[in-house]
């Protein structure tokens, strides 16, 4: 007889700005050996919200493009400024963006420092305030820090994405505490940005509590993409489940699996 064992539970959807995602997972568009695989690895990864560097990638849909690899019915495209290192440059690289049809939501990255890729907060905000009165749903990558994701969320940012660690390094989530302040201060989705190196960062990233997760490296650089791109998949629901589940308290005894009411005498 053929099983019907029932589905996976739902996961609460995801509202950024005026749109809903079943999917908490948002992945990029670099570093891919081919555009195919590019695509293949979006397909299994269950995104729904895909990045894209304006900077990096050709805007001209007539020329190769991972933009011809992209369904724009079936994903919503978040531009960013990566490698843009003024406000100035970050803000001109949105209005290109949207210039060239890719919408109205724009992932704001200002860099600070060459080495680290941290960003420079000063200038994401301004940058984020700039583009917020210029009518963009703007989602900021920031420091892991309580006090601008909470001025980030007030000039009217539709999500704050504080980095787990330094972009590309795999390294996951280096400081827990911070993003749970971050969690608890704001009331806009909090989606960590950066520093996840597999699936186990991933779960651990969702059970704290955060909206959702975007990565880039982890998918694209890892030695079977594809694979990594359905464990990330299935780490970014498992740890949303268990956070939406609520976890055991920990205790530092034992405690008996079974009740021990209603044991017969030996």
């Amino acid at each position: 007889m053929e099983s019907k064992s029932k589905p996976f539970r739902e996961i609460k959807p995801l509202k950024v700005g005026p749109k809903e995602f079943n999917s908490r997972l948002i992945v990029g568009t670099g570093k891919y050996e081919t555009f195919e695989q590019n695509k293949q690895a979006l397909e299994t990864s269950g995104a729904e919200m895909i990045t894209v560097a304006v900077r990096r990638i050709e805007l001209d849909k007539s020329k190769d493009s991972i933009l011809n690899f992209i369904d724009p019915e079936k994903y919503t495209l978040l531009p960013n400024t990566a490698g843009c290192y003024t406000v100035k440059e970050a803000v001109m690289t949105a209005k290109l963006a949207r210039e060239a049809g890719l919408g109205d939501f724009i992932k704001i990255e200002v860099i600070g420092d060459e080495k680290t890729l941290f960003p420079d907060n000063e200038g994401t905000f301004e940058a984020a305030k700039i583009l917020v009165e210029d009518g963009f749903h703007v989602m900021p990558y920031c420091g892991d820090d309580v006090v601008l994701a909470k001025k980030l969320e007030d000039i009217g940012c539709c999500a704050v994405m504080p980095l787990a660690a330094p972009i590309g390094s795999g390294l996951g989530i280096r400081n827990p505490y911070n993003i749970r302040l971050i969690l608890e201060a704001v009331n806009v989705p909090v989606i960590v940005d950066a520093g996840v190196g597999t699936a186990s960062d991933a779960a651990k990233a969702m059970e704290l509590g955060v909206d959702g997760l975007l990565m880039n490296t982890a998918i694209a650089c890892a030695d079977d993409p594809l694979k990594m791109a359905e464990a990330m998949r299935l780490g970014v629901e498992a740890g949303r489940l268990a956070y939406e589940a609520g976890r055991i308290p920990k205790k530092l005894y034992a405690s008996a699996s079974s009740p021990i009411d209603g044991l017969i005498d030996i």
